[in-house]
Order: C-alpha cells, then sequence, then structure tokens
C-alpha cells in the first residue's frame, strides 16, 4: 500500500458519524451534524496536507502540520461547548496515532509517549 493509500485509508477511522449518534441516542447537542463537519475538515485538511508533502518529507515538517490540527481542535473545543468528552477525546488520539503511523510517524516518541496529540492537546 502506498504513503497516500495509508492515509485515505486512516479515514475509516473518522469517529465523526459515532459522535452524531451519540447526539440521539444521549441527547449530546454538541455533536450536530456541522460541528462534526468542522472536526472532520481538521482531519481532513491535516490528511490532505501529508498527502500534499509526500513520505519523503523530513518528519519535523510533517508534525508541524498534526501540530495545526490538534491547536484547531482546541480551539473547536473552546468554541463548543463540551465537544471533545473523555470518549471523544480516546477516538481523536487514536485517530492522530494512526494518522501518524500512515505518514511514518513514530507516535511512541511525541507527548511522553501517550501519542502526537498529547503534545498540544487541551482536551
Amino acid at each position: 500500500m502506498t504513503y497516500t493509500e495509508k492515509l485515505i485509508e486512516a479515514k475509516a477511522g473518522y469517529p465523526f458519524d459515532n459522535w452524531q449518534e451519540n447526539k440521539v441516542e444521549y441527547g449530546m447537542v454538541q455533536y450536530t451534524p456541522e460541528n462534526c463537519d468542522r472536526a472532520q475538515a481538521v482531519l481532513d485538511r491535516l490528511i490532505e496536507s501529508l498527502i500534499q508533502l509526500g513520505p519523503d518529507t523530513p518528519e519535523p515538517q510533517k508534525v508541524e502540520f498534526f501540530q495545526l490540527a490538534v491547536e484547531a481542535l482546541n480551539d473547536l473545543n473552546d468554541e463548543i461547548a463540551g465537544l471533545i468528552e473523555t470518549g471523544e477525546r480516546e477516538d481523536l488520539c487514536s485517530l492522530f496515532d494512526q494518522i501518524a503511523g500512515a505518514a511514518g510517524i513514530d507516535t511512541n516518541k511525541y507527548g511522553g509517549g501517550d501519542g502526537i496529540a498529547s503534545e498540544w492537546r487541551e482536551w
């Protein structure tokens, strides 16, 4: 599987449909389609940026895009109360690590071994 295919395949791990189901099942009104789409757009931009960089780009340049994405989710979480709760945090941390792995990044080197999102996340 190519670098690009691995990154695109990471989208299969997107949790946003499940978040919207939580809205219905548990009355969590913050998980509107619009809010979930905004969170998804952050990850879509990250993946597209990594694809454009290509597999041979030095790791520090790739990591810059992870920082931008995590900080964008920090801002979104500040704007939308309760968007990233415990379960959603776990979803996102796992997804960031999956994307990083697809991009050839060893996530154990980041966040004290807790994964790449842990470098910058406030959620």
